[in-house]
């Protein structure tokens, strides 16, 4: 008997950075499997760890790719396409902020950073086929994020027209993908255009309905919302192909509340948190996943304002491991069952 989700799993891109052994596929990867961890989320946007312009050019690599993860014991469990999927849609008030994201020759060109994100998702459709997966994640980008609170008053069909663009927008990549047996599953969150279950209904509506468009379920971002992330899953389970596993807390006060008065992260009501010091129920959400059936990877996201990454990466593989569920093929009462017996049915009912 097993678990039917996969886990535990790391996603690299808060881990990587200049220093050994952060700075390399092969040594992160042996790092996360002496750690306790089955599955790495690799960054396609780090290219100490991986480049995506190589792995689309040759098959080669992508072998290479996997082998260097085989030797260290783990698993791929998806590629990251965060960053580039948020510069495929970017309002005009984010564009200086946002250009961090895109190569320098591209700053200040948002056209030309559009094009090139939409190049660089259309690329990882064609290298998480090659790496024999079938999942993604990533983000959708924001045209009316800046106008989330309704004051001042929006123009009418503001936030219709962005999301017809982001349908626009999305709508070939999303050809793409299922093209080539894959999905994308967005993570939502805040400061993007889909950040919780009414905005996601608006997207797949403006992509007509696309199979393709999934979500990367992340309870973190709805905790600090205060959106019951239990229900969403009872609503949204079978469009959920991956699941960050991520804590967070949120603590209003009598100065701040849900936006948190732009206060830095330590000092913020909600804030996110190392696996195990938040609120999240996770008992809760393991099994609500497995009953709906969820057969993919638990991946830790790590983020916390209080924690170093090594601790939280450390203490992240058995709080996930402790969670996964063996499921069961009998039922509790079994033991007290019978064989169907017609006279006795008929006795019990009068009839």
């Amino acid at each position: 008997m097993g678990t039917q989700i996969k886990g535990p799993g790391l996603f690299l891109a808060q881990f990587s950075s200049a220093d050994a052994p952060f700075n390399s596929l092969s040594e992160i990867a042996n790092w996360a499997a002496d750690l306790g961890y089955k599955g790495v989320q690799i960054p396609t946007f780090d290219a100490r760890l991986f480049d995506l312009d190589k792995a689309a050019d040759s098959a080669t690599y992508c072998d290479e790719i996997k082998g260097i993860c085989s030797d260290a014991g783990v698993e791929i469990t998806e590629l990251s396409t965060h960053l580039q999927g948020q510069l495929v849609a970017v309002n005009p008030v984010y564009d200086e902020a946002f250009d961090a994201f895109a190569p320098t020759h591209l700053h200040g060109n948002p056209a030309g950073r559009k094009d090139w994100a939409i190049d660089q998702m259309m690329k990882a459709a064609v290298v998480s086929e090659r790496l024999g997966l079938s999942h993604t994640v990533s983000f959708t980008g924001s045209l009316a994020f800046p106008f989330l609170y309704p004051w001042p008053q929006r123009p009418a069909g503001l936030i219709e027209e962005a999301f017809t663009e982001l349908g626009r927008r999305w709508t070939p990549i999303l050809n793409h993908y299922k093209d080539h047996g894959q999905d994308i599953g967005f993570e939502i969150h805040p400061g993007e255009d889909v950040f919780d279950g009414a905005t996601f209904e608006m997207f797949v509506d403006a992509c007509g309905g696309h199979d393709a468009a999934m979500i990367n379920y992340d309870p973190s971002h709805f905790l600090l919302q205060q959106l019951d992330y239990l229900q969403f899953i009872d609503l949204y389970h079978d469009r959920i192909n991956a699941f960050h596993v991520k804590d967070a807390e949120f603590n209003p006060t009598g100065r701040q509340g849900v936006y948190s008065g732009y206060q830095n992260w330590t000092e913020r009501a909600g804030r996110f948190r190392s696996l195990g010091d938040g609120q999240v129920d996770f008992a809760g959400i393991f099994s609500k996943l497995t009953q709906y059936g969820y057969d993919s990877w638990a991946v830790l996201e790590w983020e916390c304002c209080i924690k170093s990454p090594e601790q939280g990466a450390a203490e992240g593989a058995p709080f996930i491991a402790n969670r996964l569920i063996e499921v069961t093929d009998k039922a509790f009462d079994d033991f007290a069952g019978s064989t169907r017996d017609e006279a006795q049915i008929k006795r019990m009912l009068g009839l």
